[in-house]
């Protein structure tokens, strides 16, 4: 399904070369072999560590990452490279089913080098974001398959019996940007769909018993996330408690990169459970989104965006004008963040594999060309990428949700790139 002017053979070089001479030296040189866990609190250009706190969020992601590409059919590694990825996922692992639990049983946000729970801003509780949970999750589980530990997957099972304890109950914390009282948050049903389906798949591997529900779970979370899509394709990031739609700033915002994203999360769990409509939902929605999202008269797709495309209107609703949500639309929905374009990537060529579209091969080629002419680190003596730009691509220097620099996104989509094209003629 490769037209003739494209090359998959030049581009499994070009990301082969990417992964393994711009991204991987990076982060290998971050392993704290002192105490565990991993460091990530650089400044944005990489070249300084400015703290050693270890975020669980964070810390979670780097499980899932190397226990990826130890286990990953990409062709590309050496078998003592496989296993010395698992020994890293190991070592992060440790030290997460050590450090990462308070005495509730839900995950800390922030530790500090030697695992010690911190408070990440005065007067947040130590648990304050049910995400750094779901990391951890994901992460853990993804380790239990790829290192056959059932004591792992018990771990990461138990939290997210906890987890969804807690939503039900809606019981639990979202910094740093949480859901507004009336509204409901895509991200909940998304983040779940995620970890549902690693610690599925852990199942599966491990031949747990587990399974069954677990797929009830993902069908749960599949209908969820379709509650947030209109007819057109048009997925709102947040939605009134009651499932209605409003006329509001938060009522009216999208969130491109989260969209485009979560339509892979659609994808895949629509193909392990063979559940083919909702695979035409989610290459409906990942056309629409990137259709609104791409800034024509700069390149790149926006952090947010009304519904309708353009800057995103309407006013706060009432008695929410200070939320940290209102303040984050506003001031920064015209950045241009690295995840979003990293996940545009893969969802815009799985689209076209899947499709044979060739409005997705287009969309594909011009969020690649912005993308590795916008984001990696001009300085290779320091690799990696730039994590946020302005608007016309010049860089800025703020914190984008945590103060960390993370390698999820990108490896993780690079990675799912490389494996897709091996299966392209």
């Amino acid at each position: 399904m490769i037209t003739d002017n494209w090359n998959r053979d030049a581009l499994l070089d070009f990301y082969t070369d990417h992964l393994k001479n711009v991204l991987l030296p990076f982060w290998l040189k971050s392993v704290d072999w002192e105490d565990g866990g991993y460091f990530n609190c650089y400044d944005n250009t990489g070249a300084v560590l400015v703290s050693e706190d270890k975020y669980t969020w964070s810390q979670g992601r780097f499980v899932w990452m190397y226990a990826k590409l130890a286990t990953s059919d990409s062709g590309i590694f050496s078998d003592a490279e496989r296993r010395h990825f698992l020994k890293l996922a190991g070592h992060g692992a440790s030290f997460l089913r050590k450090h990462c639990l308070l005495e509730n049983g839900h995950c800390t946000f922030v530790m500090d080098k030697k695992g010690r729970p911190k408070v990440n801003q005065p007067g947040d509780p130590y648990d304050s974001s049910i995400f750094a949970d779901c990391f951890v999750i994901a992460g853990l589980a993804h380790y239990a398959s790829a290192a056959e530990d059932r004591e792992a997957l018990s771990f990461a099972r138990s939290l997210y019996d906890s987890v969804t304890d807690r939503i039900a109950r809606r019981d639990y914390h979202m910094a740093p940007y949480p859901t507004p009282e009336g509204y409901k948050s895509h991200n909940i049903p998304m983040i779940l769909l995620n970890v549902t389906q690693e610690l599925w798949e852990a199942a599966v591997s491990l031949k747990d018993e587990d399974t069954d529900r677990l797929a009830g779970m993902m069908r749960n979370c599949m209908e969820e996330i379709c509650l947030f899509m209109d007819e057109s394709g048009v997925l709102n990031e947040m939605i009134r408690s009651d499932n209605g739609r409003d006329d509001t700033l938060l009522g009216r915002y999208c969130n491109p990169g989260h969209v485009i994203e979560d339509m892979w999360f659609l994808i895949h769990a629509a193909q392990k459970l063979g559940l083919e409509d909702y695979v035409e939902k989610a290459v409906r929605t990942t056309k629409k989104m990137f259709e609104l999202g791409w800034d024509e008269p700069y390149g790149g797709l926006l952090l947010f965006m009304d519904r309708l495309g353009g800057p995103p209107v309407g006013k706060a609703p009432a008695g929410l004008e200070s939320e940290p949500m209102i303040k984050q639309i506003r001031e920064n929905w015209d950045n241009k963040l690295w995840w979003v374009h990293s996940e545009a990537l893969y969802t815009t060529l799985l689209c076209y594999h899947l499709t044979g579209n060739p409005e997705f091969l287009d969309d594909y080629r011009k969020v690649h060309d912005y993308t590795f002419s916008t984001f990696p680190n001009p300085d290779r003596k320091v690799g990696e990428w730039i994590q946020i730009r302005k608007r016309n691509g010049e860089p800025i220097e703020k914190v984008v949700a945590l103060p960390v620099k993370d390698p999820y996104h990108i490896i993780r989509n690079v990675i799912y790139i490389i494996e897709l094209l091996r299966k392209m003629k």
